[in-house]
């Protein structure tokens, strides 16, 4: 049975962490294994990645098979396309120095890719912040303005209130003025009158 690159899980229930290494085709998921390669987290946004790039090259061409989920991370990480043109180099299609070339292009795009990728997830997420933000703080304005508005609402009714017992004790002392002059006007009547 020839050697396997696969993934031996690792991690809590839920949250799972993995390993990549080489194994015999025999052996269980999790069991015994001839030498770990990497890690894969797809736990992370985007995934996380670590692989001995010249050491998954050499097994794939000492005729290790990949598993799929394998087989998606070496082309993700050009392993793949590295076994290609090695392929190439020996059929004579072309020389070493233009394949290395053609792969330096390959992994300055994909890189550019990437890169260009998670700039727009980090965007992205700092947009939804920003949006949040911005909601919180026409809540809180909204908040703020209404508590203001009740404030001065309340002010004026005292205001009012005062304006109103002063104005009623006003007209109270003047009734009374009224009142103390009036006995006054009739006892000025009585003494003309007399």
């Amino acid at each position: 049975m020839p050697a396997r690159i696969r993934l031996q899980r690792h991690g809590k229930k839920q949250k799972a962490f993995y390993h990549i290494v080489i194994a015999d085709g025999r052996a269980p998921r999790d069991g015994k294994f001839i030498e770990k390669i990497g890690t894969y987290n797809p736990g992370t946004k985007p995934a996380t990645i670590e692989l001995d790039f010249d050491t998954a090259l050499a097994w794939l061409v000492k005729g290790a098979q990949p598993s799929d989920t394998v087989r998606s991370i070496l082309k993700y990480k050009g392993v793949m396309y590295k076994k290609h043109l090695m392929g190439g180099i020996a059929k004579g299609a072309f020389t070493e120095a233009e394949a290395e070339v053609k792969f330096n292009a390959w992994m300055n795009e994909k890189t550019a890719r990437i890169n260009n990728a998670e700039k727009a997830e980090l965007d992205a997420v700092a947009k939804a912040k920003q949006d949040i933000l911005d909601a919180e703080i026409k809540i809180n304005t909204a908040r703020a303005e209404a508590i203001a508005k009740r404030k001065s609402d309340v002010i004026e009714a005292k205001v009012k209130a005062e304006q109103e017992a002063a104005a009623a004790a006003e007209e109270a002392t003047k009734e009374v003025a009224t009142e103390e002059e009036a006995p006054k006007e009739e006892t000025t009547e009585e003494k003309a009158a007399e």
